[in-house]
């Protein structure tokens, strides 16, 4: 036990301290406030306090626990709504009779008399690992909760439970480690969340995790199990095109960290979820989400352990198999977090404020996702994919959480605050983005979409570029003293940026796009400028040739219902090529 010598904000310095370890959780004064000790020095130590500290003085008692910050996993996580420290913010509303969260309160992370419906997977006498399933709990509709053998043990099952209703505190089978000891597992396990979880082995990504918006999957793919950025200004889109990616991406799992992000913002996330319709299984998106609400007006030290409570929830679900994607928003507050108490620890500064070791916090977090072959004697691989929002002070990418995010991540998606004002979305800046996964992607492009997909793709990319050099000239000389040619090039790459990589988001048929539409669509504009180029070379006006009624009807084709767009998209192929070849015999029949 040790006793206050300074409060300076959220960081507090006890002294008597001498028995307790870095990373110890520690209970701060008379109201019990979560701590984690940050630093040692002798028998003082700075203790990170994850509450409001007003009212507390030197002289106060400090408890070790004796344990690292740690999460409780076990079946009762889903749909549940947690703080930066995994206190149930719901659980915490009924215990506390109000709005404002009460310091001090201690609430168990999951419903202790809740009872599941266990189902025995493993028998007496099984040789089992850590990793090993014994049994499976139904949460909800959408997830099997598999319940596994903490890692790190090894034995015989002495005793497992017949198939029944049981609360997380009961013991479900008994281990016998191979010195005679006996081990009672729960459904529950504890983790340490600055700490990764184990795995046996980790894949080099080799499937796209299928968004369903149009420039993410074609133009700028992550794989599951990678790592991605969206940086952008204020107003750009950022938080809609993570809950876009939370909605529709083909992942098992989602987990959700708003960190730091205004409580506006983590409201609509709370309110639209619930409503929501999982595409997979006609549930509630809630029925695959774990949502960690950590708003602006929270303690600012609980924002720097929502990221690691969020990635270890989501490593728990990976390791029994599950694709699981983790939104993380906003990077860029959490390391104002560090570097406030950086400040307060009197650390030196590194580039504008923040601390020396930020480049590696952010590298200790994004090297988390992965997709690994899972612990266990079984047969088992999950991904984690990462995705992070970043918040640069006036949209600056020089700033240094956006550079050392960049050093990390292998898909940037730089949104634009122009495009977001023009009102295209997703505001993804065509021209700054970029993905490193398309060389280990692409044997699955080839095998599932055909070769020529990827060859459209970097097609498109040149028509958008080549638009880009042609702007100067038009702002300089005007439209109409280009050649046909480079005529046809921008009218092309405004089908690209306006028919295929615009979409609206309040039409469900063009909220989500799959990929097998995406190629079709795709192939459909650049048929149209391949066949626009050979007519123009043999003479034909390229005025009529964007006056073709076909030209309107793929501007409308990405509003074509789910069920009819193979044949309709055929139907305006083979028109548009009897369209233009009347438009070139036209052209060939004048003197």
């Amino acid at each position: 036990m040790g006793k206050v010598v300074k409060v300076s904000g959220p960081l507090v310095v006890a002294t008597g301290l001498s028995d307790a370890n870095m990373s110890d959780v520690v209970r701060v004064g008379p109201q019990r406030l979560i701590g984690e000790i940050l630093t040692m020095n002798g028998d003082s130590a700075s203790i990170q306090v994850y509450e409001e500290t007003s009212g507390l003085g030197p002289g106060a008692e400090v408890v070790s626990t004796g344990f690292p910050m740690s999460v409780e996993l076990g079946p009762g996580m889903i749909e549940t709504i947690y703080d930066g420290i995994q206190r149930p913010l719901e659980e915490i509303l009924k215990k506390a009779g109000g709005n404002n969260l009460p310091r001090g309160v201690e609430v168990s992370a999951l419903d202790q008399e809740k009872l599941w419906e266990f189902t025995p997977v493993a028998k007496v006498g099984d040789q089992v690992t850590g990793g090993d399933v014994i049994g499976t709990v139904p949460e909800t509709p959408s997830v099997l909760h598999k319940i596994m053998v903490p890692p790190g043990l090894e034995g015989v099952l002495r005793q497992v439970v017949a198939a029944g209703s049981y609360n997380i505190k009961q013991t479900v089978a008994v281990l016998e480690r191979a010195d005679g000891s006996r081990v009672e597992l729960t459904m529950t396990q504890r983790w340490p969340v600055r700490v990764g979880r184990p795995y046996k082995h980790k894949y080099a990504p080799s499937r796209p995790l299928s968004s369903g918006q149009r420039i993410v999957d074609t133009f700028f793919p992550v794989a599951k199990g990678g790592t991605a950025a969206i940086p952008g200004p204020f107003g750009s889109g950022k938080t809609v095109m993570q809950h876009a990616l939370a909605k529709w991406s083909d992942v098992d799992m989602v987990v959700y960290i708003g960190c730091g992000e205004r409580g506006n913002e983590m409201t609509d996330v709370l309110r639209e979820f619930p409503e929501l319709t999982d595409p997979r299984t006609g549930e509630s998106l809630m029925k695959r989400t774990v949502l960690i609400a950590n708003t602006s007006d929270m303690p600012v030290a609980a924002r720097e352990a929502s990221i690691y409570t969020g990635i270890t929830i989501a490593e728990y679900f990976r390791d029994m198999g599950y694709d699981v994607a983790v939104i993380a928003d906003s990077t860029s507050r959490w390391a104002e977090a560090l570097r406030e108490m950086s400040g307060r620890l009197e650390e030196m500064p590194g580039e504008e404020g923040y601390p020396a070791y930020l480049a590696s916090r952010l590298a200790q977090f994004y090297e988390r996702a992965g997709s690994v072959a899972c612990l266990g004697s079984e047969e088992r691989q999950g991904s984690l994919t990462a995705v992070g929002a970043v918040s640069p002070p006036g949209g600056d990418l020089s700033e240094p959480v956006s550079q050392g995010t960049m050093r990390i991540v292998k898909v940037f998606w730089a949104l634009d605050a122009q495009l977001a004002y023009k009102r295209h979305f997703p505001a993804i800046n065509w021209l700054n983005s970029y993905s490193l996964y398309l060389d280990t992607l692409r044997p699955w492009f080839d095998s599932n979409l055909g070769e020529q997909f990827l060859r459209n793709r970097e097609r498109a990319m040149s028509l958008l570029q080549s638009e880009a050099s042609l702007n100067e000239i038009v702002q300089l000389v005007g439209k109409d003293s280009l050649s046909p040619a480079d005529q046809l090039t921008l009218e092309s790459a405004r089908m690209v940026r306006e028919d295929f990589l615009q979409q609206n988001s309040f039409v469900d048929v063009d909220a989500f796009s799959s990929y097998d539409r995406q190629e079709k669509l795709l192939a459909l504009i650049l048929n149209y400028d391949r066949q626009c180029r050979a007519a123009i070379q043999q003479g034909a006006d390229a005025a009529q040739l964007f006056a073709i009624p076909s030209r309107e009807r793929i501007g409308r084709a990405k509003s074509v219902p789910a069920d009819r767009y193979d044949q309709e998209y055929g139907h305006i192929a083979q028109d548009m090529e009897r369209e233009i070849n009347q438009v070139t015999e036209k052209a060939g029949e004048q003197p």
